[in-house]
Order: structure tokens, then C-alpha cells, then sequence
């Protein structure tokens, strides 16, 4: 075990792959923080609010004011110097920073492509990404290296296997499978398409959508692994993420999987396209022909990296379970849903109305949500347990302020789930003020009171 181990550390593989990735990521940030700005949503998503959902633990995390878009500014330039490979390491890692700051200053926003991004910008900061066609090695034929470990191109493979194969596990319950739902209630919205409308009122084509995209998700990092499936399942990537994107609006995300996907390629490839790029633009290219392998050494801090990107490994295989934790129906109360691959899996809508009511004169004021919050925040939060609570606080700090005693701020909450009738959600005697959020179970969510088999 140990020898194949030590075997496996110091087998090697072409740079190029790892290059081709560092160039196509960093453009693919690139454009998709460019088109973020362009866009609008800066002004509308942090800025504009006068309230942001924070993830508990990083309360902190605020936005900027309209110094936010020298934060997207910063972002953006370091996906550009990661992508040529110039002052690589300092660039990714104020990529992650930066990035990871964006995506945790308003849980609103929230999206599995924004987490994925930032596990993979962690990831890259610890890989030898600039090794070959990159201004570093170019100006210090030092850091220039033909081959490197191949654990560092594999283990980005893993992240993406587990994206998708997690996925797809996600996908292996009684709501998906056998009542095709959300889909059920999806498709037809997107009846209107050429050619492949018509067929999306039909119950065939939703159960039929459903079973392919759980098998889809479970087989795909298989058959990009496998050589002689590679090419085919490249455009199963393809067809899938195109057409998901035709039917939902789920932003650059497709864009990046089929891009990130072709790193399961030989470095052939991989070392064609770079020759291609770099050959328009002068520079000494031959350099990284050189034959220099960059060793494994597994001594001080080399071998500390190698453990530690293992235990990291390890953690994504594992964080994904922690649901396990938690009693209920997983997607009632989302305990333990974030961060967990879990694509598109429900449709849930919910009615949350607030009072907040004097501790002494008992002098009770109903909320109007819009007051404090934005369409979109109002939606996301009628639905989702930890948003309502945060909420709540932040209404009684706001009441407590204009002179109401002890605020006491109870709600009563309705939500429907996968096309069923709408149900009380929170208990409407709790005062939510006085409850703290934490990693515990939250007793204030009514019991579901139906079953969903599956993972």
C-alpha cells in the first residue's frame, strides 16, 4: 500500500495540462467577473440592499459600498495575471481571497459554481500551474519545467468527479426518480423552444429528463476517465450543459464545466492548443521543451503540502454527508444542503409574514418585507430556515432602535415543496429573536410530515 503509494507520488505527467487549465480558468473568471459588472448586479445585489444574509461565522463579511467594484476590479485583474501566468502564486491567491469574499458578503446569492470556483482557485494555489507557458517561466527559465507530478493534475480531476458524481448520488431519490419532480413542474415552462418545446408538456419527457441526468452525473467522470470513451462523453458534456443552459437561467456555470472537463484529455492536446496560443505572441516557447521534471520531494514543506491538500481532498469527499447530522427531511429543514452538490434538486416557494410585538405594552406591528429587503432577498428568504432567523434578529435590532421594548418577533411561514400543498413551516409561538443560529438542529421548523426516500 505504501510503495504503490510512494510509486503513484512520483509518477509524472506533462506540464502543458496543467497550463491549459490555468489559462482557461483564469479567462473563464475573467469573463464571468466582466460580465457580472457589465451586467448590473454589483449596483443590484450589493450595493443597492440595505440588509445582506451572511453565512453564520462570517457575519464580518460586508460589502465595500461602491468600493465593491474595486474589490470585483482586483478580482478580475488577478484572473487575467493567472491566466498568462505571471506572478502566478500571488495572483490566484488573491483570486481565492478576493472571490470567496464576493460569494460569502451575501448568502442571497449563493450559487454551487461560485463554491466550486473558490475550491479549485484554493486548490491552484498550492499546484505548480505556471510551470510551462506562463510569463514566469518564461522571465526565470528556473520555474520552467516539461513534466511535473501527476497528483497535481488528478487531483483537480477528482474535484470535478466529485461535483459531478455527487450530483448525480443527490439525485437518487423518490422525488427525482419516481414523481420527476422538480422537473415535472419546470419543463413546461420552456414549452415555447424550437423543435424540443412540444415534447416538454409530455409526463414521458420529464421522467425521461430526470433518469438521464442522475445516470449523466454518475457515469460522466467515468467515461472521461476511460480513454476510448473520452471523446464521446466530451460530447455528452457538451449536449447536456448547452441544453440545461437553453432551459434555465444558471448563468456561466455551464460554460465552465465543458471547458474544466477537458482536462480529463491527453496532454497532447492540451500542449496543440497552448503551441497555438502562444505561438501568436513572441516569447522563447521552445523553453518548455526543456525535459525538466519537476520532482516530488518528500521532505519539510513539500511534504506537509501533499498531506495537507489530502486532508482537504478528504474533507470534500466527507462535508458533503453531514446532513447525516441532522434529523428531518433534508430538503425541508436544509440542514446541511449547502455545499453539498446538490444541482437543482426542488422547487420551493414559501409566505413569511413577521410581527414583532412590544415585550411590555404587547403592541404588535406586521411587517412589510419590502421595506428592508429586495425581491430577490424576499424570496430566498421565505423558504430558508437560516435566512428567516437572521432576519428576525435584524428586525428586532431595527424595532429595538425606534423604541419598542425587547422586540419579540414571531412569523408565521408557509412553504410548498416539489409541487405540494403549501404547509406551515416555522413554529409561530417561537420568538426567533431569543434563538441564536448554530450548527444545531433548529427545533422551530414544523415536522414535514412526509418522506422523500433516497440520499
Amino acid at each position: 500500500m505504501i510503495d504503490s503509494l510512494k510509486i503513484y507520488l512520483n509518477k509524472t505527467t506533462e506540464t502543458a495540462t496543467l497550463a491549459f487549465f490555468r489559462l482557461a480558468f483564469g479567462l473563464m473568471m475573467l469573463f464571468s467577473i466582466i460580465r457580472f459588472v457589465s451586467y448590473g448586479w454589483v449596483e443590484k445585489m450589493y450595493i443597492k440592499p440595505n440588509f445582506h444574509f451572511t453565512f453564520y461565522g462570517f457575519e464580518w463579511v460586508k460589502p465595500f459600498g461602491n468600493f465593491t467594484y474595486l474589490l470585483f476590479f482586483i478580482c478580475g485583474l488577478a484572473a487575467l495575471m493567472v491566466a498568462i501566468g505571471y506572478k502566478y502564486r500571488m495572483a490566484i491567491t488573491v483570486f481565492f481571497l478576493g472571490f470567496t469574499y464576493i460569494e460569502l458578503m451575501d448568502k442571497t446569492t449563493y450559487l454551487n459554481h461560485y463554491y466550486f470556483i473558490s475550491l479549485v482557485s484554493f486548490l491552484l494555489i498550492f499546484l505548480p500551474a505556471n510551470a510551462a507557458y506562463s510569463v514566469d517561466a518564461l522571465k526565470n527559465p528556473e520555474k520552467a519545467f516539461q513534466r511535473i507530478p501527476s497528483w497535481t493534475v488528478d487531483v483537480v480531476r477528482l474535484m470535478l468527479a466529485i461535483v459531478y458524481f455527487y450530483a448525480g448520488l443527490a439525485k437518487l431519490n423518490s422525488d427525482w426518480l419516481l414523481e420527476a419532480m422538480p422537473l415535472k413542474m419546470w419543463l413546461p415552462m420552456s414549452s415555447g423552444m424550437p423543435f424540443v418545446g412540444e415534447f416538454l408538456n409530455e409526463n414521458w419527457a420529464h421522467y425521461a429528463f430526470s433518469w438521464c441526468g442522475a445516470i449523466y452525473d454518475l457515469t460522466i467522470p467515468f467515461l472521461l476517465l476511460y480513454k476510448r470513451t473520452r471523446i464521446l462523453a466530451f460530447l455528452l458534456v457538451i449536449i447536456f450543459h448547452v441544453f440545461t443552459k437553453m432551459l434555465f437561467p444558471i448563468g456561466v456555470f455551464p460554460y465552465v464545466m465543458i471547458i474544466s472537463t477537458l482536462i480529463f484529455f491527453e496532454s497532447d492536446f492540451h500542449k496543440k492548443v497552448l503551441k497555438k496560443i502562444f505561438g501568436l505572441f513572441k516569447g522563447n516557447w521552445h523553453l518548455f521543451e526543456n525535459g525538466r521534471v519537476k520532482n516530488q520531494e518528500f521532505i519539510g514543506f513539500e511534504k506537509l503540502k501533499v498531506g495537507f491538500i489530502a486532508a482537504f481532498m478528504v474533507l470534500q469527499l466527507l462535508f458533503p454527508f453531514r446532513y447525516l447530522l441532522y434529523p428531518g427531511e433534508l430538503f425541508w429543514t436544509e440542514e446541511g444542503f449547502r455545499f453539498s452538490w446538490r444541482v437543482m434538486l426542488m422547487e420551493k416557494s414559501g409566505y413569511t409574514q413577521f410581527k414583532v410585538t412590544d415585550a411590555i405594552t404587547k403592541k404588535t406591528i406586521y411587517v412589510n418585507n419590502s421595506d428592508f429587503l429586495t425581491p430577490f432577498q424576499e424570496k430566498q428568504m421565505s423558504f430558508q430556515p437560516d435566512f428567516i432567523l437572521e432576519y428576525a434578529h435584524f428586525l428586532h435590532d431595527h424595532y429595538k432602535k425606534t423604541g419598542i421594548n425587547d422586540p419579540e418577533v414571531r412569523v408565521e411561514s408557509y412553504v410548498a415543496l416539489n409541487g405540494r400543498l403549501s404547509r406551515k413551516y416555522i413554529d409561530p409561538n417561537v420568538n426567533l429573536a431569543k434563538e441564536n443560529e448554530s450548527f444545531k438542529h433548529k427545533t422551530w421548523i414544523l415536522p414535514f410530515n412526509d418522506e422523500i426516500k433516497g440520499l
